[in-house]
């Protein structure tokens, strides 16, 4: 039994059954052997891989979108160019790379990337370490200091902590992890009268299970506010749906291949569904204007993905032609990336369509 599993062991044994919710912050964030406090999860010798490793073009897009997000708010002198969940530094490098065509907009940015793993915050200083603009490092948005700011998120939101309600009896019950016979189970606990559950949801059949993620929506209030108080924009880029519905999605990943969520805990990336619904929702009533969500297939096209990818070409050897080409298709096709990962933009409520969302909107 691994130090985390048997330190969780004890913890049920005295205090009874925890909710998922504690469950994957224990799993991913113990301080001593949280799955994201001591090691690398990226890459082909991680646990999985993310657009930013599968392809350049991803970040240079991105880095793009926020210059042109810049000049769509007025060019202003100094800009905070935050990046939530950084992985590696894979994507800023990558961004700041291309945005070195928009010089005006490096000479105004500040880079801030909010990271808790001290892992993954050495790779990305190595990743930054001749970037031409300043880069701080935080371990919360409310660390950032206060400026118009651009906000980029790529897998940050799935793997925030979340709750799930599963009916029993005709009530909904926090499922909790408790233990049978020495091995992690899910199973109920007590009714939960004022659970967050759509009132869509009550007649579901026992059995149904509700997900909601309280810190998805505490992060999506935050940026929201700070886009409304103080301008800019946001792209949040992760996998998830448009509405809300019923179904379990949280997942565990190792070694590139899915695990027993209850398996190995502290060993497995946990991971759940975004509710784009809610963070649209939340986002909104926090004063932000809210653009999508789009698959990230329609949004890379929008923004340019073929045009680079020629590019690239242009210059690549026959195996490196095979590696651009599979790479665009695995981040653009519907059957691949391009459909489950939505994209959603949130900006001041005065300012115009971010790129790529010209013609969609929620507001």
């Amino acid at each position: 039994m691994s130090p985390l599993a048997a330190r969780l062991k004890a913890r049920v044994e005295a205090e009874g059954p925890m909710s998922v919710a504690d469950w994957m912050q224990a799993c991913l964030a113990d301080p001593d052997h949280g799955y994201y406090m001591n090691r690398d999860p990226l890459g082909r010798s991680g646990d999985f891989i993310t657009s930013p490793e599968i392809s350049q073009m991803f970040g240079e897009l991105l880095g793009l979108w926020a210059a042109v997000a810049w000049q769509q708010m007025g060019q202003p002198e100094q800009v905070n160019l935050v990046e939530l969940g950084p992985g590696r530094g894979t994507l800023m490098a990558d961004a700041l790379r291309a945005a070195r065509g928009v010089p005006d907009f490096l000479a105004a940015a500040d880079v801030h990337m909010v990271e808790t793993s001290p892992v993954l915050r050495g790779a990305q200083q190595s990743a930054l370490k001749d970037a031409p603009v300043a880069c701080s490092w935080h371990s919360s948005l409310d660390e950032v200091p206060s400026a118009p700011a651009i906000m980029l998120g790529n897998e940050f939101l799935d793997a925030l902590p979340i709750r799930q309600f599963v009916r029993v009896d005709g009530a909904w019950c926090e499922r909790e992890v408790g233990l049978d016979d020495g091995a992690f189970v899910f199973c109920a606990g007590a009714p939960v009268a004022d659970a967050p559950v759509p009132a869509a949801f009550e007649s579901a059949p026992d059995g149904s299970i509700f997900e909601v993620a309280p810190p998805v929506r505490a992060v999506t209030e935050a940026i929201g506010a700070r886009l409304a108080a103080e301008g800019g924009a946001a792209l949040l880029i992760d996998y998830g749906h448009d509405e809300p519905g019923l179904g379990e999605t949280l997942q565990a990943v190792k070694g590139h291949t899915y695990a027993d969520p209850l398996g190995d805990p502290g060993e497995c990336d946990l991971t759940a569904h975004v509710d784009f619904a809610l963070v649209a929702a939340t986002a909104r009533t926090a004063g932000a204007r809210v653009w999508g969500p789009i698959g990230q297939g329609d949004l890379l096209e929008r923004l340019g993905i073929a045009a680079r990818a020629a590019q690239l070409l242009a210059g690549a050897d026959k195996r490196q032609a095979a590696l651009i080409g599979s790479a665009r298709q695995r981040l653009t096709r519907d059957d691949a990336m391009g459909r489950l990962f939505r994209a959603l933009a949130l900006t001041h409520p005065g300012y115009p369509a971010p790129p790529g969302f010209e013609t969609i909107s929620w507001a």
